[in-house]
């Protein structure tokens, strides 16, 4: 006789997504006392590094990460017709990630100890995960499955960004603009338009009457190119040339949300999905502004407007969206946006477009402050019931 397992661990997506979204309030925090410190309202710890590169570390490379290997480590198996992962496949992937954070965080809150252990926990938890994955390639043989194969490829340019800050705390900070560009255009955005790609149209097609289904490679594969060679540019300085990336992948996004995008009622739970998809556009054209711009003035006219536009606007708003229909199915539940869902999300676009005005006037900080808090605010309920789920059996009795 078997002895049952505690819910959290009975599924990849419920471990990794817990530690997902316990690391992200616990990032978000620190980030805004930090922030509230250099408005004067109280005196840190200083971080054993600069806090800028802590805090793209951390969300870029462990927070959303954490959700990524979580969902990759339960559909990868379903996408190749494979068996479901043991839970002694991914608890090494979530110790390492949760540690690694963890300590990274009491770094950055100035117990400079925790700085070398924390990048070799998440160094290690990330190779665990990209072992497990690579196994589950490797056995599905002949079964080309280019979606997995994708989001794999982008796992290992994130893998070489989280080994390139290694190099960076060791005094390479010279680095750092490519670091940056591996975690946005290497590894999140790739991932996050080749899940988009396979799962969006399948989704709508379920529920939406008469929806046509768009989703050739070929997109996908172009989408790819251009965002390897933004990484290229900017790892040789190359910022007069990012126009000539950052246009066709506007046109190329905006070709994609018109062809996703249902021409009928949807349910909301849908709905959040494409209202998250609409800030790619949004951010590829204030990139486009940014890099004609700096090629006519020599000057970076909207700052990280731009980066907060796609990291806070599109991978925040598409995690919630996501992460709560992965929950709602895999929980039992019915395939709707929950109130606090629906706060979250509404209260983030409200975060995005505080933090994109932040780069805009006279006081920056203040707003950047505001976003953060406003990121607190629209997340902390939502997480909150994302671990009472995670927690708890599914609602229908059944298995994971």
């Amino acid at each position: 006789m078997t002895t049952p397992s505690l819910p959290l661990l009975r599924a990849p997506h419920r471990l990794l997504f817990f530690i997902g979204a316990a690391n992200l309030l616990l990032a978000m925090l620190w980030w805004a006392l930090w922030l509230g410190a250099l408005r004067g309202l109280w005196t840190p710890t200083a971080p054993v590094l600069p806090a800028a590169w802590l805090h793209a570390l951390l969300m870029q490379y462990l927070v959303l990460p954490s959700f990524i290997f979580g969902f990759l480590l339960t559909v990868f198996p379903r996408w190749m017709g494979q068996p479901d992962l043991p839970r002694q496949r991914y608890l090494p992937v979530g110790a390492g990630l949760f540690g690694g954070q963890a300590l990274l965080i009491a770094a950055a809150c100035g117990w400079a100890p925790g700085l070398w252990p924390g990048l070799l926990l998440a160094l290690a938890g990330w190779s665990a995960g990209l072992i497990v994955l690579g196994s589950v390639l490797k056995a599905a043989g002949a079964n080309r499955n280019w979606h997995a194969r994708a989001c794999y490829a982008a796992l290992l340019l994130g893998w070489a960004g989280l080994l390139l800050f290694i190099a960076i705390a060791r005094g390479h900070a010279t680095l750092l603009p490519l670091h940056v560009a591996l975690g946005t255009f290497g590894l999140l955005l790739p991932i996050y338009l080749t899940v988009a790609h396979r799962m969006i149209p399948f989704f709508a097609n379920n529920v939406v009457p008469g929806y046509v289904p768009w989703r050739p490679l070929h997109w996908l594969a172009a989408m790819w190119v251009l965002m390897l060679a933004r990484v290229v540019l900017a790892a040789l300085s190359l910022h007069d040339g990012l126009w000539l990336v950052d246009a066709p992948l506007l046109l190329l996004s905006l070709q994609a949300l018109w062809h996703w995008w249902p021409r009928g009622p949807m349910p909301g739970l849908l709905a959040a999905l494409f209202l998250a998809l609409a800030w790619l556009p949004i951010s590829l054209a204030l990139y486009l502004v940014q890099d004609i711009g700096s090629v006519a003035s020599d000057q970076l006219l909207l700052g990280r407007a731009p980066l907060h536009a796609l990291s806070i606007g599109l991978f925040g708003s598409l995690l919630v969206a996501m992460v709560t229909r992965v929950t709602q199915g895999h929980s039992g539940r019915p395939l709707v946006m929950p109130v606090v869902a629906w706060f979250a999300f509404v209260a983030l676009q409200a975060a995005a477009i505080m933090r994109v005005i932040a780069e805009l006037g006279s006081d920056p900080y203040a707003w950047h402050f505001a976003a953060a808090l406003g990121w607190l605010l629209a997340l902390a309920p939502w997480v909150a019931r994302l671990g009472w789920i995670y927690l708890s059996p599914r609602r229908d009795g059944k298995p994971g």
